[in-house]
């Protein structure tokens, strides 16, 4: 297991966590694709890319590629629901 130091050298008053505090936090979050999200949301990946772009809906950015936490989806749908009559 890698911890980190206690203290940063840059920035003393940020927190520090070890890899295992991470990883449990990270192990309960699920990631979907721009695909997977296209799919819940039934719109087209393009569509999914310009949400993320223009900052409506978070997202991660691995390599190329973007993964959206399933929770961000579904508060991006609620928020974005609406009553009619």
């Amino acid at each position: 297991m890698v911890k980190f130091p206690a203290t940063s050298p840059a920035r003393s008053e940020s927190p520090v966590f070890s890899m295992s505090q991470v990883d449990r936090s990270l192990s309960e979050v699920r990631f979907l694709t721009v695909a997977e999200v296209a799919e819940v949301m039934r719109v087209s990946k393009m569509t999914v890319y310009r949400l993320v772009h223009a900052g409506d809906l978070p997202a991660l950015r691995v390599g190329r590629s973007f993964r959206v936490d399933e929770r961000a989806v579904h508060d991006y749908l609620g928020k974005a629901f609406i009553e009619t009559a």
